[in-house]
């Protein structure tokens, strides 16, 4: 059973990079962009978007579920769980229990986290503190609203949260355009 964000909610902002090639693979992995999550992490972060909303912010949704083959091909060109999870792990993207996101304000401005979605570097870790005020703060907004709804996040990417209240198996799922 899935839940598709922007069915859901209009006023997320859809912005999946693997539908394009504006991605670190610089090749369109998914035919269009959709984004799925299992129902109660797709709740989860509904109430963190309804939070946002109330500060005058949106989701900008970069990544959701990711079938079993994307994460080959991912693999593929990064071989390094620092990064990407080893497909034959399966990543919480590929159980449908994964979000990349960032945040835009009330005229679709991206937030500034201090680096590009999918910068593999330690610039892009929560750990990181060479960024300016305004860059920890959008950070900090980020992290605690997400986890207060729910998530984790991990150590390497500001973007990437996990939703860990249940356990699925990897999934094939593909979805249709339309």
């Amino acid at each position: 059973v899935w839940t598709e964000l922007i069915r859901e909610d209009k006023d997320f902002v859809l912005d999946i990079r693997y539908a394009t090639e504006n991605n670190f693979v610089e090749e369109q992995l998914y035919d269009c962009p959709r984004c799925f999550l299992r129902p109660d992490a797709a709740a989860a972060l509904q109430k963190a978007h309804e939070f946002f909303k109330s500060k005058n912010l949106r989701i900008k949704l970069l990544d959701c579920y990711r079938p079993r083959p994307i994460q080959q091909k991912l693999w593929d060109k990064v071989p390094n769980a620092s990064y990407v999870t080893p497909p034959s792990r399966g990543s919480m993207h590929n159980r449908g229990l994964a979000i990349d996101l960032t945040l835009v304000d009330s005229v679709g401005n991206q937030l500034d986290m201090g680096t590009p979605y999918d910068f593999f570097g330690r610039e892009a870790h929560h750990t990181y503190t060479e960024h300016s005020d305004e860059v920890k703060a959008n950070r900090k907004l980020l992290k605690s609203t997400m986890e207060r709804f729910g998530f984790r996040s991990i150590r390497t990417e500001w973007w990437h949260y996990n939703y860990g209240r249940k356990q699925f198996e990897i999934d094939d799922m593909e979805w249709e355009c339309h």
